[in-house]
């Protein structure tokens, strides 16, 4: 992809991995930024940075749970600011939680966030894109929409979800050239997770390592890209030898020892 001269959107941009992916789009040269997060404080702060980087960004705070906002927005956005070549979806929420203590606002709003709400927006985006022939989606999963995690049992499934949506809307828009991906980053060093207890063996990657990995993946026309080689061997092995990989799973997972009351 030629990132010159061109207009994305990020969602979750307010922070980590989607911050640090709209500041490399910057660097790469695209050339205005519309930037959706709920955070509009936070907002404010990633435009004052892209705009140092010489692109303009244009803050949409918005709750990609709301259908209406997230419709009425869009609409606008395109119309004063598109046409929009490319999307990228990170915004998402996780909880962490054993399966057997987990709270169900907790999961709704994991669904409401990391499905729905992609859904949504790439829908009105996609529509538009399939009008123009043209134009890239990057939907960010998550390595545990390859390999599921013990405590992040809805996560894990959005993430799940997310690949299955991503390889059935790029047959499905490939006759309409527009090009649909997905990122697969590992444990990030973010705010989101920073309260999380950490699987062991795991080296967190920086966001800028993803969004760098963003970038190349775009350059090649990877459908499904990776960050590091934890991804790539935990891939290998789950092909190879899953039983493996369960086991490692299971060692690694920061699960107690012992089975926990259930009152």
């Amino acid at each position: 992809m030629n990132f010159e001269g061109k207009t994305a959107l990020v969602t979750g941009a307010s922070r980590g991995i989607g911050r640090a992916i709209a500041h490399e789009l910057a660097r790469q040269g695209v050339q205005k930024i519309l930037l959706i997060a709920r955070n509009p404080q936070r907002l404010a702060d990633v435009v004052t940075e892209i705009e140092y980087l010489n692109a303009e960004a244009i803050a949409l705070s918005l709750d990609l749970a709301d259908p209406v906002s997230v419709n009425v927005a869009i609409a606008n956005a395109w119309r004063q600011h598109g046409p929009i070549h490319l999307l990228v979806n990170c915004a998402g929420v996780a909880h962490q939680a054993p399966f057997l203590k987990t709270r169900l606002p907790h999961v709704q709003t994991e669904i409401a966030t990391n499905l729905v709400g992609l859904y949504t927006i790439t829908r009105l985006i996609a529509r538009r894109m399939a009008t123009r022939r043209e134009g890239h989606i990057v939907n960010v999963s998550s390595l545990m929409g390859k390999v599921a995690a013990p405590t992040m049992a809805t996560y894990s499934a959005t993430k799940f979800a997310i690949l299955g949506f991503t390889q059935a809307l790029r047959g499905e828009l490939a006759p309409y050239n527009v090009k649909v991906a997905a990122l697969l980053p590992s444990l990030t060093d973010t705010d989101m997770v920073r309260d999380f207890q950490w699987f062991r063996w795991v080296k967190p990657a920086t966001p800028e390592q993803v969004a760098q990995a963003l970038i190349r993946g775009l350059h090649r026309g990877t459908p499904e890209i990776l960050v590091d080689w934890q991804s790539q061997m935990a891939l290998w092995c789950q092909r190879l030898s899953p039983w493996l990989l369960d086991r490692v799973v299971q060692q690694a997972s920061p699960l107690p020892d012992r089975p926990l009351p259930l009152r």
